[in-house]
């Protein structure tokens, strides 16, 4: 779909100015994106985490949409139930009109435990967006880490030291597990590729039935690094495949966006704190070079999933 910024840039915002987050958080850029995508209003809830917390302090608020605000585990479920609730009193003569039901969670509220309120709702076949913000782990917490954290990455409950040299295990492949689901749209985006995040959004918007949408979205405090490289350390990470960009349409993968030159991932690791302890010795440099290996082998599998080889 054609994105026209200018026509986008004239509608009233759905997340205004003045929330807590940090500066260079990613997350409120890809909400007021992804909400001007939408030309129907909507109704959105949010997971407990960083993006609720700042946005809702109490008395205030920042969402300029009818907001529901709901436990860290129910996103999903609640919206899922909001549509079925609405889609009753329409049936009954009480309600008119139409609205887009948006779900907004980050990794550990959607990744790890919101994931079964996530599948149920997609496999009811809820007409409803979820949206992940992935900032690759529990950051609103205390920065411990989720099945999103990337291999190798210090966090509060993978620390790096003497004994450790960060998270053991690799990131879990979500996109291709919400794939699995046979809903009728899955999409990975991220904050740096903004033409590409509101088409996907505006794709979403425009299909019957549930839809997925994985949004990378950096966490200056978690990961460690310069707020003002928020969007170009975002590119990085697209480029060197970390996050590739593709979106699943009715089971047909297709890339929407594939680099010319493909970058090594230490290239934006060196830029994030929470890398730092792996380029002090030899074991990290192999950890970088495990990620690296996995990586390249997962870029491959996407490839040829969506016909490229």
């Amino acid at each position: 779909m054609a994105v026209n910024l200018k026509q986008l840039s004239q509608k009233e915002t759905r997340l205004t100015g003045g929330h807590r987050a940090c500066a260079g958080c990613a997350a409120p850029i890809i909400v007021r994106q992804i909400l001007m995508a939408s030309d129907k209003p909507v109704v959105v809830g949010s997971a407990t985490g960083c993006l609720e917390v700042t946005t809702t302090v109490y008395p205030y608020t920042a969402w300029n949409v009818n907001f529901i605000h709901n436990a860290f585990e129910n996103a999903a479920a609640t919206i899922s139930g909001v549509e079925a609730a609405f889609n009753s009193l329409k049936r009954q003569g009480k309600l008119e009109g139409d609205f887009n039901f948006v779900a907004f969670g980050g990794d550990g509220g959607t990744y790890d435990i919101g994931f079964q309120s996530l599948s149920g709702a997609m496999e009811r076949g809820h007409d409803m967006l979820y949206v992940c913000y992935d900032n690759g782990a529990y950051m609103n917490t205390g920065i411990q880490r989720s099945s999103a954290t990337p291999h190798g990455a210090n966090t509060s409950t993978t620390p790096a030291g003497k004994e450790s040299t960060g998270k053991k295990e690799y990131r879990k492949d979500l996109t291709q597990i919400m794939a699995a689901h046979n809903i009728p749209y899955v999409a990975q985006a991220s904050v740096s590729n903004h033409r590409d995040l509101i088409a996907k959004a505006q794709k979403a918007f425009s299909i019957k039935g549930p839809k997925f949408l994985n949004v990378l979205s950096p966490c200056r405090l978690g990961w460690a690094y310069d707020p003002e490289i928020t969007v170009p350390l975002a590119q990085q990470m697209v480029d060197s495949c970390f996050w590739p960009l593709f979106e699943v349409v009715d089971g047909e993968w297709k890339l929407t966006y594939k680099p010319k030159n493909k970058p090594n991932i230490e290239e934006w690791m060196k830029k994030q704190g929470r890398f730092k302890h792996l380029f002090r010795s030899d074991e990290g440099k192999q950890v970088i070079a495990e990620a690296q290996a996995d990586v390249d082998a997962r870029w491959e599998q996407l490839l040829a999933r969506c016909g490229e080889k």
